[in-house]
């Protein structure tokens, strides 16, 4: 019996998708081991350690724990300031959501990029910017002897500007593809501005609102450096308490329990917020957002473009220019050239060698990453992946949330017996940054990869390509600017990994982060002086990664 062409094409086509699932699944075996030796084995030594006895886990610490008065209030203070953080943050951006994405004026996407500084900037840098403000001897103290340092405002307000840009280009990047001539026909049927807002555009906007105001609470939940420099000996959060139950304390039980709460509480918003993500998608008609935003007209646009230029210049930008204000006020660079010499009391080496240090692990951390999150992402991307691979998606996000200090503690505990004892090793600092910047690389590369038309791939593999081919001729070619901003972004915020590196770091290699709180904590103005000279210069490094994520961005959602 004769086979047609056709038949014959639709047999390798099969083939060939039979081949892509079994690569699918090859390719997930890298990062899958990568997750499971370098993150799932250390937090669960950390556990082990704290809540087994006599070869059996007990959860009878756990209500022991839980029922101190002080942990209480650490878990109170925790969900209470995470609460206020996010309703604030939301009241503050939501307007500047509106006009990046409605409206259109000189040095708009200049203003885009200040706006998104500061959530790459590592959370020490901001914390050591509004202790200049607000905090001691800062310039509030100065100007009318305000300080804000030992009470929560400092706190709020330092986690509003950490997370202004997640609401602004979240928010704004659905604002702005948004239809505006929906909300014009209601108004032509007779509604009010208001009312046409609050009933066509409101409810598109809910899916992605819930989606920001998620992240903000994930993110300041889990606030460290923040509150670590801020909050003193009188605030503290649940991340902050497992450092100093594990650090000072030494009590693993403790923070393993501590752990455990943790994770279930971020488990939980990464569930609603993959379900929010998911609904966003499915349920909105978008158009090209370069056709959406117009020139202020009126009284009143112009007024809100305003007021969002001067919450911009003293939320945002003022706080940054304290802190490199406050590093330049010793005679001739006094502080600057004081980070070349080694006293031999906080350092083993000068303070500068910490910028050579942190350049090096990041680039390892961000090489990591890339490969593993690049793998994970190709096997994502496909439309008919299982049910475990789209696990895998929701478990690659847990390190955002999932204690630092737990899996840099973690690490020194489990890590330390062949062939895996790398507690000596310099690749143990890369390795927890990379942690981190993987779920940047998939979030990043997994819209362009589902972008890319089936149809491409399955003609590739009837003509007898290779997996390996298919993805080098036909994947690559149309991802490469994606995988350029992945890396960008990894590189940025393993540079300002805090939490992990602290417990990891060496003496004699200190990163970035680590010398600036090593020098906050030591009394004395040459070191206050240092502090804020290697945060300025930290900072700068991240300004500059990130201008060139904007010269490489390869979409206008404004979507992170």
């Amino acid at each position: 019996m004769d086979v047609t062409r056709t038949e014959v094409a639709r047999r390798k086509g099969r083939a060939g998708s039979r081949r892509g699932s079994a690569a699918r699944l090859g390719l997930l075996t890298v990062p899958v081991a990568f997750f499971a030796v370098f993150f799932a084995y250390p937090v669960a030594a950390i556990l082990r350690r704290g809540l087994e006895a006599d070869g059996a886990w007990h959860l009878g610490p756990l209500t022991d724990v839980l029922a101190e008065p002080g942990i209480r209030h650490v878990l109170w203070f925790t969900t209470w300031q995470a609460l206020a953080s996010t309703a604030l943050t939301l009241l503050v951006a939501l307007p500047a959501a509106y006009v990046f994405a409605r409206l259109d004026f000189p040095g708009r996407h200049v203003l885009r990029a200040v706006v998104t500084v500061p959530f790459v900037l590592p959370t020490v840098v901001v914390g050591t910017a509004f202790l200049a403000l607000v905090g001691r001897g800062g310039l509030l103290d100065e100007l009318w002897g305000v300080r804000l340092d030992t009470t929560v405002w400092a706190i709020l307000l330092a986690h509003v500007f950490f997370n202004y840009a997640v609401v602004v280009r979240t928010v704004g990047g659905l604002w702005a593809q948004l239809d505006p001539r929906q909300e014009e026909a209601a108004r032509m049927l007779g509604a009010s501005p208001l009312a046409a807002w609050r009933k066509v555009t409101l409810p598109a906007l809910g899916p992605a609102v819930a989606a920001a105001a998620l992240m903000v609470f994930l993110f300041t939940f889990t606030s460290f450096g923040i509150v670590q420099i801020l909050g003193g000996p009188t605030f503290s959060t649940l991340e902050v308490e497992i450092y100093r139950q594990t650090s000072d304390l030494f009590d693993l039980s403790t923070a393993a329990v501590l752990t455990i709460v943790q994770f279930l509480a971020v488990g939980a918003i990464l569930v609603v917020h993959a379900w929010t993500v998911r609904r966003r998608e499915s349920a909105l008609r978008l158009v090209d957002a370069s056709r959406t935003a117009r020139r202020p007209r009126g009284a009143g646009q112009w007024a809100l473009l305003a007021g969002v230029l001067g919450t911009v210049a003293v939320l945002l930008v003022l706080p940054l220019a304290v802190l490199v204000q406050r590093s330049l006020t010793a005679p001739g660079f006094g502080y600057y050239r004081a980070l070349t010499r080694a006293d031999g009391g906080t350092f083993l080496v000068a303070p500068v060698d910490a910028i050579g240090t942190s350049l090096s692990y990041a680039a390892a951390a961000t090489a990591i990453a890339v490969v593993i999150g690049a793998l994970a992402a190709a096997a994502l991307a496909r439309r008919d992946a299982g049910r475990l691979v789209r696990a895998f998606d929701a478990l690659l996000m847990l390190p955002l949330g999932v204690s630092a200090v737990t899996v840099g503690f973690g690490f020194l505990i489990a890590l330390d017996k062949p062939p895996l004892d790398l507690r000596q090793s310099w690749i143990l600092v890369p390795l927890a940054q990379a942690l981190v910047g993987v779920p940047f690389v998939v979030r990043t590369m997994l819209p362009v990869l589902r972008a890319v038309d089936a149809r491409l791939r399955e003609a590739a593999a009837v003509l007898g390509a290779s997996p390996w081919r298919v993805w080098r001729e036909v994947d690559l070619p149309i991802v490469r600017r994606a995988l350029l901003i992945a890396a960008g972004f990894a590189f940025a915020v393993s540079l300002g990994e805090f939490g992990a590196t602290v417990f990891i770091a060496r003496p004699g290699n200190p990163t970035l982060p680590v010398a600036v709180a090593r020098l906050l904590s030591r009394p004395g103005d040459l070191n206050y002086g240092q502090a804020m000279a290697l945060s300025t210069i930290l900072m700068l490094v991240c300004a500059a990664a990130l201008l060139l994520l904007e010269r490489l961005r390869t979409d206008r959602s404004g979507e992170f």
